[in-house]
């Protein structure tokens, strides 16, 4: 339907309804924009998150676990999910709100241009009005006076003592007021005519006009409305396809949590190569206690049988600081704090466990050979560039390159001697790893020899001055059955509170059972803190990972001395 025929009354309601429009689609511009700045602030804040939550340590120092890798990547998924809520503001900045705000203000200019149109039709008209009024009144006028004109005129003729000048006067009067009314009517008949013709005009070509128009404009508004919703949707739309990629990269990441390679994880980073505790022999002390007469009894062992064996194994003093703390391994409990005290790092890693030991080889090594192929390409590109220097002078001179490559070289030499020692270490490693069952079964022979016939190697003998040395042929450590040290002096350096600084590492040869007071019991390939060198007796104090202390022998450790401290020696 058409403004200009069904509304050419309701110019003032139709300028009304146009600036409706007009503040309607400036409206949804504010929405736009209000809803692009929750997409802004949206992705912002995700992108906040993912970085509080991503990793801030390096690669290598990252944990592997499926749950952890899944994890982030769940995290790289959200950082994509909120790049596509980005794109869908900024498709709603520039294709929404900002086509919204140029298009409004266009409209602001139209309408104005359209409304002064009909304000100006509409004023013309109004004038075309107030002439044909003007020339209607003053119509009027005259008609009225030509009628009293004519009254007098007709009064006087019929007075019979009226002057023949005073009727003439009449008369003249008459005929002037008569004239004078005629043309008012013709001009308020012309006025009149002239009104009619712009009243037509008015309304049915420049009052259609100007509404056609307005509606026009009006009918864009409402189409650019429909356009903008649409608009508004497909930017939501184009991102669904990436946003369901990022959704289900969500799920696969979900079902790449894997509780048994975690598992195999965790054993694989903390597997120390170490064989499980024996079992703790028996303490017996009553077997030099010798029964009274009144008993009936007497002791079944010599006097003589038992000055050899030696003195009596002392008793546990339960005051003694040590014998407090004496093979305590602290699986759980709180750890004294001299037991929290890391052992040095030391070059070839020989303070870790054996498993762990040789993943640091092997990982140092693979570092080496990257950097040792690095060096060897780089060699590689300077021999070639010296060949076109040769081959062309003028490019360069060769000679300045063999700095360069004697460098070059001289870093390769380094790195394939630090790759040669490391490897040499992790051969030692894996060799001592593969023969450790073979050990074992020689220790278990070596626990369950009799006391005092047996030697570092395990090997028996019915004479204990033949036992079998060790091959650097060094004297086993005092037996049970022969004469040995006072170990009180032992127990009698454990009373200082603060524990001693640790001066070396060693790694235990032979399993030792350290039956009497003061030594300390340890496993073979246990690795051992040393704390105080051997002094001539062929005893050196050391202190487990756990905390405890206690003294070794000396022929049953590999000890390696720091190289600061004093005195350093090394056992093979």
């Amino acid at each position: 339907m058409s403004w200009g025929t069904e509304l050419w009354d309701q110019f003032d309601n139709l300028d009304k309804h146009t600036q409706w429009g007009i503040d309607f689609l400036e409206r949804y511009a504010k929405f736009v924009k209000e809803r692009l700045d929750i997409e802004q602030n949206y992705a912002k804040q995700l992108r906040t998150l993912v970085k509080k939550y991503c990793p801030k340590r390096s690669k290598d120092e990252e944990p592997r676990f499926t749950s952890c890798l899944s994890f982030y990547s769940v995290l790289n998924e959200l950082n994509d999910y909120a790049g596509q809520r980005e794109v869908v503001a900024e498709e709603m900045t520039h294709k929404v709100y900002g086509e919204l705000m140029r298009y409004s203000q266009d409209l602001k200019a139209e309408r104005k241009h359209h409304l002064q149109e009909g304000r100006k039709a509409q004023q013309h008209l109004d004038h075309c009005w107030k002439l044909m009024e003007n020339s209607k009144r003053k119509f009027e006028r005259e008609c009225k006076e030509a009628e009293k004109s004519q009254i007098t005129f007709d009064r006087l003729d019929n007075d019979i003592n009226a002057t023949k000048s005073e009727v003439e006067k009449a008369k003249a009067q008459f005929y002037l007021r008569t004239h004078m009314a005629d043309e008012s009517k013709n001009e308020y008949a012309a006025q009149l005519q002239n009104f009619n013709g712009e009243q037509w005009k008015h309304f049915n070509n420049a009052i259609p006009h100007i509404f056609k128009n307005l509606q026009d404009m009006d009918d864009r508004r409402t189409v650019k409305l429909g356009e903008t919703y649409r608009s508004f949707a497909e930017a939501e739309r184009r991102v669904l396809p990436i946003i369901s990629k990022c959704l289900e990269g969500m799920v696969s990441a979900a079902k790449a949590v894997d509780m048994r390679r975690d598992s195999a994880i965790v054993v694989e980073s903390f597997k120390s190569g170490f064989e499980p505790p024996g079992d703790f022999p028996f303490e017996d002390f009553s077997q030099n206690l010798s029964r009274t007469g009144s008993d009936g009894t007497i002791s079944n062992t010599p006097k003589g049988d038992r000055d050899r064996e030696g003195p009596p194994p002392s008793r546990t003093d339960p005051k003694h600081p040590m014998s407090r703390t004496k093979n305590k391994l602290w699986l759980f409990g709180k750890k004294p704090k001299w037991s929290v005290k890391m052992a040095p790092s030391l070059e070839d890693f020989s303070h870790l466990p054996p498993e762990q030991r040789r993943k640091r080889l092997q990982q140092r090594i693979d570092e080496l050979s990257r950097e040792l192929q690095k060096e060897i390409d780089q060699r590689d590109a300077l021999n070639k560039m010296k060949d076109v220097y040769e081959k062309n002078p003028q490019m360069g001179d060769p000679t300045s390159l063999q700095p360069k490559i004697s460098e070059t070289m001289c870093n390769m030499e380094k790195l394939r001697s630090e790759i040669h020692k490391n490897e040499t270490w992790l051969s030692e490693v894996e060799g001592k790893q593969s023969s450790r069952g073979d050990r074992r079964h020689s220790a278990d022979n070596h626990h369950h020899t009799p006391i005092g016939r047996e030697s570092p190697e395990g090997s028996y003998t019915d004479d204990t001055s033949q036992e079998h040395q060790t091959p650097q042929q060094r004297p086993s450590p005092p037996k049970p059955g022969q004469p040995h040290p006072d170990m009180h002096e032992f127990d009698d350096e454990f009373d200082d509170d603060d524990p001693l600084p640790v001066i070396g590492h060693c790694k235990a040869l032979y399993s030792f059972d350290g039956q009497n007071e003061g030594t300390l019991v340890m496993a073979e390939d246990e690795v051992l803190y040393v704390i105080e060198e051997d002094k001539g007796d062929g005893w050196t104090r050391a202190r487990k990972q756990n905390g405890g202390e206690g003294y070794v022998p000396t022929s049953y450790v590999e000890i390696t001395m720091e190289r600061n401290s004093k005195g350093a020696v090394t056992y093979i």
